[in-house]
């Protein structure tokens, strides 16, 4: 039975890649600066759900980012905050506003004993806590952001990796999170249940390897039977991998590029070491210490283009 990958995970503010065989489970470290490559073999199976594997071994599309099939995925979603399936949860939420660029900023909720885990797997490079208290008046204070304010409860991916590489000082960063902070404090209609939190930003530029990295050329589409990645890793944020490559994606272009790699693509393919490279197979392969020769990728790849709008993220105020 091979090792398959069940994406990123981010634990103690570093990222590693997460993997299952039957009931084993087992973490790779992901290293800024180090070669990372992997070979996908066969079909895309389902991640199952809550923690169990897909009675059906059903085999998914490559497209997508959510790695179960139907049944699985409603399975999961049916134990899900975000769904709103659990208005009796008696553990205590946190809100948060979290920055991801220039007038990109979200409000959000995350169950306090997870700490910062939701925040670096959004990929939120700079936050800071609203307040803590029940689930449902922690959701009621993010409802009362979103119409007071026109904060959005979420951000498209492609816009957070628009701005990456170009992100202002942390305290031009810092200076726009606590003017909405500010905003957000001084509204009426908080839940009087919400305890509200003192304003203090956390930044994860460093965690995510931000500093210095240069613009996205592309993103992979998918993962294919015989498709390769490889490249050097230049930084992770949320569950997008950074990789300065030697070219490729599916036969094109040639030279040095940087494609942005979203893990959740990952999740439900065996991995093993690309071509011309021993090693082993399974959580080990992808992120062996051996140098790669010829960083290429063979799996579809879509350039990417201009930023989308034009970074401005209307009805803050």
């Amino acid at each position: 039975m091979s090792w398959r990958c069940e994406g990123i995970r981010w634990a103690d503010g570093a990222p590693a890649l997460l993997w299952r065989r039957g009931r084993e489970r087992r973490t790779s470290t992901l290293e800024y600066g180090r070669e990372l490559g992997f070979r996908a073999s066969g079909s895309r199976e389902c991640a199952g759900a809550r923690g169990h594997a897909c009675p059906l071994r059903a085999e998914i599309p490559g497209r997508g980012t959510g790695g179960r099939c139907a049944e699985c995925a409603r399975l999961e979603r049916a134990h899900s905050v975000a769904a709103d399936t659990l208005a009796d949860d008696p553990r205590t939420y946190r809100v948060y506003l979290a920055w991801f660029g220039p007038g990109l900023v979200k409000v959000g909720i995350t169950a306090e004993a997870r700490g910062t885990a939701r925040l670096l797997e959004q990929g939120a490079v700079t936050f800071g806590w609203l307040g803590r208290g029940p689930l449902m008046a922690a959701r009621r204070t993010e409802e009362l952001l979103r119409r007071a304010l026109g904060v959005p409860d979420r951000i498209p991916y492609a816009r957070k990796r628009a701005v990456r590489s170009a992100l202002p000082e942390r305290a031009a960063r810092t200076a726009e999170l606590l003017r909405l902070y500010g905003a957000a404090v001084a509204l009426d209609g908080w839940p009087p249940t919400l305890e509200r939190l003192a304003f203090d930003a956390v930044d994860h530029a460093g965690a995510f390897g931000l500093d210095g990295l240069p613009p996205a050329t592309g993103v992979v589409e998918r993962l294919t039977d015989g498709g390769e990645v490889a490249g050097r890793l230049l930084a992770a944020a949320g569950p997008d991998l950074h990789l300065a490559t030697g070219g490729g994606g599916g036969g094109g272009g040639g030279g040095t590029e940087v494609l942005v790699l979203d893990t959740r693509l990952m999740t439900g393919w065996a991995l093993g070491p690309p071509t011309g490279r021993t090693g082993p197979t399974g959580p080990a392969g992808p992120t062996g210490p051996a140098g790669l020769t010829g960083s290429a990728v063979t799996v579809p790849v879509t350039p990417v283009g201009p930023p989308p709008g034009d970074g401005v993220q209307e009805g803050l105020f």
